[in-house]
């Protein structure tokens, strides 16, 4: 294959459009390639990084952990993906998304030094962030894994700390078939001597026997830290971990008892790294904001919740989240699923909320045709679901042909939920 010649200008548009053409996987597992370029650059390492890993609630617990750490007054650099509506928010400095400007010119450094060492999309990105985050002077990093953990390209930063949020069935082709097998992928991110926080109860035994291999303090939900909930006319939660009790805190700003449970691991590694400020957690916890992520909008008559949900477990939590919102009226579910997730499996975790289907494709060439994602709804809920090419012709038909009390979901995979907003966003809609 033909490399076409870098961008000469300084637009991020060609430079991601460039980046897309360097592999035919925007994820290639293996560290080697990053090492190499990431000590051409000779950064200044941040006083202290943070890995965030896991199958599902790897975002919510990042911003948790950024916004914990900016109360406290550190500047903090985060690292996710993938993004919702601009690639600019994999790339955050004390929660501001980098401009394009500072993003190219990451780029460019990269580039200068990479002298012709294959780099993925996601390999590149990353290399990008850590300049943007040296070159800002962040105090602070934190960084989450793309997949997997041992060979991610962010696992090639060492970490004073690890956060692995929870384990089960996703990217099997890449991480393994089984719980097992991706958790022994996910441990990866471990190293001797430093803790490793476990946000579940259920622990694999993979991760407990990779911990005691390397002699890592693994810290795990309901044995070295816990929540508990205090109902009330102002409802208010606590925390205790190894030696820290936090009393009477406010819940999230993001939605849903799983927020509880995200901020609760969070906590567990700022103790753990010695950085938990219990006077700075409540403003913490006011000031996270996840677009995507149980996103409520109100907009054109209508209710809308959009939620990136796109493995079964994901859609578990959505449906659970559903019976919290409580919503009187009836729901209709707009839902594109790429190609290589368990449809039938977020289908059917969902199928008991859901009055009316739409199946779109989502903004990927890995989007599944959404007839055939039609005929999956309508197999596996035993009712019709309508088919229309994209999230904008859905919400367009949702906002027509739905009665006001109607809450409109978008779900199914961040390609779907990005398209969505950008449309809400935009007031575009047939009067």
């Amino acid at each position: 294959m033909t490399i076409p010649d870098r961008p000469h200008g300084g637009h991020l548009d060609d430079w991601l459009a460039w980046l897309e053409t360097l592999s035919p996987r925007e994820i290639e597992l293996g560290l080697e390639r990053v090492l190499e370029v990431k000590e051409r650059l000779a950064l200044p390492p941040p006083a202290r990084v943070v890995h965030v890993a896991g199958t599902n609630g790897k975002g919510s617990c990042s911003a948790l952990l950024e916004a914990l750490f900016r109360a406290r007054g550190d500047t903090v650099g985060c690292y996710t993906s993938p993004h919702v509506l601009t690639y600019n928010e994999r790339i955050r400095v004390n929660g501001v998304p980098a401009d394009d400007a500072a993003i190219v010119a990451a780029f460019e450094a990269v580039e200068a030094v990479r002298a012709g060492v294959p780099l993925t999309y996601f390999e590149y990105g990353t290399l990008a962030a850590l300049v943007v985050f040296a070159r800002a002077g962040v105090s602070v990093a934190v960084l989450e894994i793309g997949m997997g953990g041992r060979l991610d390209a962010v696992n090639a930063v060492e970490p004073d700390a690890g956060l692995i949020t929870n384990v089960s069935l996703d990217h099997c082709e890449w991480l393994g078939p089984d719980v097992e097998t991706i958790a022994r992928e996910k441990a990866g991110i471990m190293r001797a001597g430093k803790p490793l926080v476990f946000g579940s109860a259920s622990v694999p035994q993979a991760i407990a026997t990779e911990a005691e291999r390397l002699g890592a303090d693994l810290r795990v939900a309901g044995r070295d830290f816990r929540y508990t909930r205090e109902e009330g006319d102002d409802p208010t939660w606590s925390w205790r971990g190894r030696e820290a009790v936090i009393e009477g805190l406010p819940p999230p700003s993001l939605f849903g008892e799983v927020q509880l449970a995200n901020a609760s691991a969070a906590l567990a590694v700022m103790e753990a790294i010695g950085a938990l400020a219990p006077d700075t957690v409540g403003a913490a916890l006011r000031d996270v904001a996840l677009p995507g992520r149980f996103q409520r909008l109100e907009k054109h008559g209508r209710r809308f919740l959009l939620d990136v949900a796109h493995n079964p477990d994901a859609a578990r939590v959505l449906a659970s989240l559903l019976d919290e919102l409580g919503h009187p009226g009836p729901v209709l579910a707009i839902i594109g699923v790429l190609e290589d997730k368990d449809a039938r499996g977020v289908v059917r975790a969902l199928a008991s909320r859901i009055d009316r289907w739409i199946a779109v494709r989502p903004d990927s060439p890995r989007g599944t045709d959404p007839a055939a994602l039609a005929a999956l709804v309508a197999d596996e809920c035993n009712r019709p679901c309508l088919v229309m090419d994209t999230p904008g012709d859905a919400l367009e038909h949702a906002v027509r042909h739905s009665s006001a009390d109607t809450l409109v979901l978008v779900t199914g995979s961040f390609y779907t939920v990005g398209p969505a907003l950008e449309w809400l966003h935009g007031d575009r809609t047939a009067g």
